[in-house]
């Protein structure tokens, strides 16, 4: 299943613009908190596909019933520009376990490139929920290739894959290469897809725009 938070009429969307303009994007911290928040609105709607038990409350008057996440999930981001959409995850589910995957593109003289996993830090996963995020869903090789190296610590019993900005080829990657007991979570998706696999209009390199350029 695909949830595209944008196609409806929500404050996300002020967060998505200000995310692709260009002026704005000038203020790195501007763009971290965009993210964030946008992580924040992620949070909310996963959190309502969750399970729940009622606990008992003391309040100075009585006792209430409230329900409660049954259990916690386990946040994994891509190192390093899913760090500020991991946050904004953490901000709400702040009782998860964490995980950490460090990939990129090897990228090669004929314009090709390759994802190189280099490191992975992470709990075990067997039956247990897990929300995978990364700012940009592109082709979507780098978020399959890491849900596959995650594996080697069990199997999940449901995946939540988050990304702000999406390209339609990569949902349809994922959905091809990935179980039925995942669901996706973007807040725009755009149709087109460079030769050099860059989102159009997206947004840029999130990683630079959040933590500045790389050498």
């Amino acid at each position: 299943m695909v949830h595209i938070l944008g196609n409806s009429n929500s404050i996300i969307n002020n967060f998505i613009a200000e995310l692709r303009d260009v002026e704005v994007q000038k203020d790195r911290m501007r763009f971290r908190r965009n993210l964030e928040r946008m992580g924040e609105i992620f949070a909310y709607e996963i959190s309502k596909h969750l399970s729940y038990t009622f606990r008992e409350v003391i309040t100075s008057l009585g006792v209430a019933n409230v329900p409660v996440l049954s259990e916690q999930p386990v946040v994994a981001t891509i190192l390093r520009a899913g760090l500020p959409l991991h946050q904004g995850l953490m901000n709400y589910f702040d009782q998860a376990d964490n995980a950490f995957v460090s990939a990129y593109r090897k990228h090669h003289k004929d314009g090709s490139f390759d994802i190189k996993v280099e490191y992975v830090s992470s709990p075990q996963l067997h039956d247990r929920i897990l929300i995978l995020c990364d700012p940009m869903l592109a082709t979507g090789s780098s978020i399959v290739l890491t849900y596959k190296e995650l594996l080697r610590k069990g199997i999940p019993s449901h995946v939540h894959f988050v990304t702000a900005i999406a390209s339609a080829e990569g949902v349809e990657y994922v959905k091809s290469h990935l179980s039925s007991n995942v669901t996706i979570w973007v807040g725009a998706m755009d149709e087109e897809l460079t030769a050099h696999s860059y989102i159009v209009p997206g947004l840029g390199d999130a990683g630079d725009l959040a933590f500045g350029l790389k050498t």
